[in-house]
Parts: structure tokens; sequence; C-alpha cells
């Protein structure tokens, strides 16, 4: 595999060149601050790949719901997916089941894989990933569907280092959204031509679809993001100082809010 054709595989190399350097700043509504360095990230990728890998066999061809908020758990999971020539499936609405969609209509291929903060919204999936959200949960905390495996537990029991994972078919879909299918090597492609190299961005918030492109460019070009949850980028839209306090706090050097 060429790493320049797996968009996983780009990012674990660019970020591990200055591991200690961060990545990922998130800031959830609570005030959370979560921060994953380089070698942090490149962990929990590594751990969560080996998981799809060991688990459900993930490979080119496997479509992977993530349900999921714009959290640095979704763009974890989105990063994973791609890693092991997967293709990250994202739900066109937020009651979207797993059970009959690919994001081309209910007679499309089912997807193989819901990864989910919500795994009761997804009755009909075969293959349930529920994921919590909660920065130091140790376990889902919820009622989990019979079958479903809890990340929080699950992904920790897993190497930091990646494992054997199948070589990718660049021409396979990486991404499936809106009804559109991006391949491995387009969608890695796209990312190494579209933000300066070595930026800080504060990212847009704007949907799941949106960040994890977003996410993925930058890291990609050796940057590293300001991940907002929707709540707190409605209120940072709103009020220009505490923006602007958040934005010098942070270094931040391309604003897309």
């Amino acid at each position: 595999m060429r790493v320049q054709e797996n968009p996983g595989a780009q990012v674990l190399a660019t970020v591990l060149t200055d591991p200690g350097r961060p990545r990922i700043t998130w800031y959830g509504a609570d005030g959370e601050r979560v921060e994953l360095s380089g070698a942090v990230l490149a962990n929990w990728v590594a751990k969560t790949a080996n998981l799809l890998v060991e688990e459900f066999d993930a490979g080119p061809g496997t479509r992977v719901l993530v349900a999921l908020p714009v959290h640095w758990r979704s763009a974890v999971w989105a990063l994973a997916v791609w890693r092991v020539g997967a293709c990250v499936v994202v739900p066109m609405t937020t009651d979207d089941d797993g059970a009959g969609t690919t994001g081309q209509g209910r007679e499309a291929r089912p997807v193989d894989l819901v990864v989910t903060d919500r795994p009761a919204a997804h009755p009909g999936a075969q293959e349930v990933v529920a994921v919590t959200l909660a920065a130091l949960a140790r376990r889902f905390d919820g009622v989990l569907p019979a079958g479903a495996i809890d990340a929080a537990a699950a992904v920790m029991t897993y190497s930091d280092r990646l494992g054997w994972v199948p070589e990718t078919e660049p021409e396979q879909p990486a991404l499936l959204a809106g009804g559109q299918a991006t391949s491995h090597s387009a969608l890695a492609g796209a990312a190494r031509t579209t933000t300066a190299s070595g930026a800080r961005v504060l990212l847009t918030g704007a949907g799941l679809e949106t960040t994890l492109t977003q996410v993925l460019a930058v890291l990609t070009t050796a940057g590293s993001v300001v991940l907002l949850d929707d709540t707190t980028a409605t209120g940072l839209r709103s009020d220009a100082a505490r923006r602007a306090a958040l934005v010098a706090a942070e270094r931040v050097t391309v604003d897309l809010l």
C-alpha cells in the first residue's frame, strides 16, 4: 500500500513525525476540554483499527455507519475506518438505523457495522458498537442491546500499535455521504491539497461529513484542529469576545467557525 492512497495512513504518518504536538483539541458543551497529542491520537486510532479488524474483519468494502455527533471520538473512529481500508458512511438523518441504508436509499446495500452513541436507535443493525461521549468513562453509560460491543471497555483491550490490516484498495469507497461516494485515493488526494501546512484550525462545526473531511485535511498537512460541539460552536458565533479569547488561548491561525 502506498501511504498517499490511504487517508488514515496519511494522518498516522504525519502526526507521528512530531508525536508530542497537540493534534486535536476538543471543547464540549459542559466546558470539557480534551487534548490529543500526535502520539495519543495515533494510539487511539491503532487500538480502534485493531478492534475493527479483529472483531469485525473490517477492510475494503466494509461499510461503517458512524452515527455520532461531531466529537473527537467520531474523528478517531473515522480515521480508524479509513486506516483499515473500509468506508465511513455518514447518516442521511440522525435517525438512520443502519439496517438498510448506505446513503443511497433504503434499497441500497446495508451497512456492515453501526458505531453510535445511541445504540437503542438502531434496532435493525446486525453489528453495533456503543460509544460513550464522556471523556473519562470506562464503560457505556446505558443499556446495551444484545450483542452490542461497549467501545469504552473493548477498545482499551487492544494494542496501541497497529497490527495486521488488509491492503487498501485505492478505488474502493472511503466516504459515503448524501448519496455520493469518494474513493480512498480521491479522499487522500483532496486532503493533501486543501489546507495550508501546519495550520492550527478552529473548525466550522458544520455537520459530521464536513468536520471529518476538514480534520483529515488539517492533520494530513501537519496541522492541528480545535474541535467544538454544536452548542459551544453556536455560542461562540454569537459571542465575539469569547471567540477571540479562545482563538488567542489556543493559538488558532485559521478561524473557520
